[in-house]
């Protein structure tokens, strides 16, 4: 499998390209190994660690991203506010910061755990398989995006009922619903019974 700029870095000390490692994990969640980042998503896929974050303004309005079309998984697809894959070696926390930043130029200003889920979704338009054990993050978020173009082609701040419509008429990443409902004890714990989640 050749390495693509979705699937390699840049390393300045070699002046080479490596390739993007993600941890196999078991079902415990405990590391097993490593795999490059496109074979572990190939049929059937690899369990991997992945993490989702869910951001949302004074509002209680969640923010969504619309997936940048040169991404080479789910490109164009509306998902939850940021999600990847730590580094080896890297905290799940330490990379859902990261990665915020690096995506949407702006760090939380709460950040909080909000347990795991472990799923298996094949994307039909990629042939890919998400095989996830997911650490979910909920938080608030104060302060103008900017957006790295790259990996993010719009921004939406939705209520419950925004999002409901949305989701009706719009594409979703095939992990969406299942993180977001994961997920809904703590976002409602964070942003209280008048925000409807």
């Amino acid at each position: 499998m050749p390495i693509t700029p979705a699937t390699a870095m840049h390393s300045p000390q070699s002046g080479t390209t490596e390739a993007i490692l993600l941890e196999l994990v078991d079902e415990d969640g405990t590391t097993i190994g490593t795999e490059e980042k496109l074979a572990a998503h190939q049929p059937p896929g690899r369990l991997h660690r992945a993490f989702s974050v869910f951001l949302f303004d004074e509002r209680g309005r969640l923010l969504l991203q619309q997936r940048a079309l040169g991404k080479y998984h789910s490109p164009g697809v509306w998902s939850n506010t940021c999600c990847g894959h730590p580094y080896p070696g890297e905290s799940p926390f330490a990379a859902a910061a990261r990665r915020t930043y690096e995506e949407l130029g702006v760090s939380p200003a709460l950040l909080g755990e909000a347990g795991t889920v472990r799923y298996n979704h094949p994307d039909p338009a990629s042939g890919l398989v998400e095989q996830e054990f997911n650490h979910l993050f909920v938080g608030l978020l104060r302060g103008p995006l900017r957006p790295d173009p790259e990996e993010v082609g719009s921004t939406a701040f939705v209520t419950p009922a925004e999002l409901a419509e949305r989701h009706a008429k719009d594409t979703f990443s095939a992990w969406f619903m299942t993180v977001l409902d994961s997920a809904r004890p703590a976002v409602r714990e964070l942003t209280g019974p008048a925000a409807g989640w």
